[in-house]
């Protein structure tokens, strides 16, 4: 008797571990789409342009050199895939027609003219900016959403790259008229870097990927616009252009003549019918080298001087409906470092991007437990560790990497395999 019950809880337990690991590979079915984006008429490649899934929220964003990878879920094979960027033509095709691979997608430069009376019917284009933020929240989803994204971190040492860092990341971001912050939690995560490359000086990014969250200018608007702020740019009326086939006022702003600071130059581009944010592009004005000596710098050694050359910045939001949701944001920074009794000085390029894959309304009231949410002060090249085989990131939608990024990797992993070896010979 006693060993028949033994083996019916055998067998119970077998039965549950095939269930479980049926349930699991039933949710990994996924096909696999890859190609290049180009303009249509020049064949150039085309950076950062956006790939949805009709009726998902599942997405991803082409690379340099317009390369996309995108997984869809069985249950979407029969969708189409809407393929947009700004200034271009929307493109939607069935998932039926794309190859698995090598397909080459062409794009088109929209042409969009604006009557005199869209134009005129703001005073001014700073009248208009102040309009989008001060009613923000009428095309804002204020719902809490549970977001799956793609990040990545590089840094550079001239021109060569010395660290990787990529992650899945799970965000809850709260309602836009919440006063708590957006948590995000690592799903997956991998780095490689060629610490000899660093030389002497070690260059770290700090907030990770709320180095692009807080890219959200809708929701952190404290980062460049609040009612006060506003007034010291100067707004004017650029040429109109499209996003996703919609029309988009693009306003230029620059800081003031009188205005003293460190200040933003860039471009707004606002949807024409429903006076929400599409997206922005814009930059630290950098031009003053004794004001902005140091800037952006958290720690460095006495005996350094730091330059800050560059500090670009982007923001995309994606309609649905008549909400707009965050959707992708990349900054990029370069600075060169004056060391003293060093004759050379050294040129550091950090790069961050953050790309939301996928989403869902927050229904369920999901929560990312305290002792899992990343900090904003957080170096995430100092909370994870190593790179994996090419199956690792398994469903999860991703950007596609850079070519020199890849043999970035190549390389990263034969010095640190090689550097293992070293140290085996010389314990034997």
């Amino acid at each position: 008797m006693e060993k028949c019950h033994t083996l019916k809880r055998y067998t119970i337990t077998f039965l549950l571990m095939v269930l479980v690991v049926f349930s699991l590979n039933a949710q990994a079915v996924f096909t696999e789409y890859s190609g290049k984006i180009i303009d249509g008429r020049s064949n150039k490649a085309l950076e950062a342009v956006s790939l949805n899934i009709n009726e998902t929220n599942i997405g991803t964003i082409t690379n340099s050199e317009g390369e996309f990878v995108i997984k869809v879920a069985s249950d979407y094979l029969d969708s189409k895939v809407t393929i947009s960027l700004l200034g271009y033509d929307t493109y939607s095709v069935p998932l039926s027609q794309l190859a698995k691979a090598d397909n080459v997608i062409k794009l088109y430069v929209a042409v969009t003219e604006l009557s005199a009376v869209s134009i005129s019917a703001f005073k001014n284009a700073e009248s208009l900016v102040q309009k989008v933020f001060r009613d923000k929240m009428q095309h804002l989803d204020d719902q809490s959403l549970f977001m799956t994204a793609f990040y990545r971190e590089t840094i550079k040492r001239r021109n060569r790259n010395v660290s990787l860092t990529e992650a899945v990341v799970n965000i809850l971001k709260q309602p836009n008229s919440s006063s708590l912050r957006d948590a995000i939690q690592l799903s997956k995560a991998r780095k490689s870097t060629d610490y000899k490359r660093l030389d002497t000086v070690s260059v770290k990014l700090q907030g990770g990927p709320f180095s692009a969250l807080y890219l959200d200018i809708m929701k952190y608007p404290e980062h460049i616009f609040t009612e006060e702020s506003i007034k010291i740019y100067n707004f004017s009326f650029d040429e109109p252009s499209v996003i996703n086939n919609r029309a988009v006022y693009v306003v230029n702003f620059i800081p003031k003549a009188n205005v003293v600071g460190v200040n933003y130059i860039g471009k707004l581009f606002i949807d024409v019918e429903l006076l929400a944010l599409a997206g922005a592009d814009y930059a630290l004005d950098l031009s003053d080298k004794k004001r902005t000596k140091n800037l952006l710098v958290k720690k460095k050694p006495k005996d350094i001087v730091v330059y800050p050359l560059e500090a670009s910045y982007k923001v995309a939001y994606k309609v649905n409906g008549k909400t707009w949701y965050y959707n992708y944001s990349n900054l990029n920074l370069k600075f060169k470092i004056n060391k003293k009794k060093q004759l050379f000085n050294k040129v550091y390029t950090l790069a961050s991007e953050m790309a939301v894959t996928d989403w869902e309304v927050n229904s369920t009231d999901k929560r990312i437990k305290i002792k899992d949410r990343l900090k904003p002060t957080m170096v995430i090249t100092d909370a994870i560790s190593g790179f994996s085989d090419p199956n690792f990131w398994g469903k999860y939608n991703l950007i596609e990497p850079d070519k020199s990024i890849e043999s970035a990797i190549a390389k990263i992993k034969k010095n640190i395999e090689k550097e293992k070896q070293d140290k085996k010979k010389k314990s034997s």
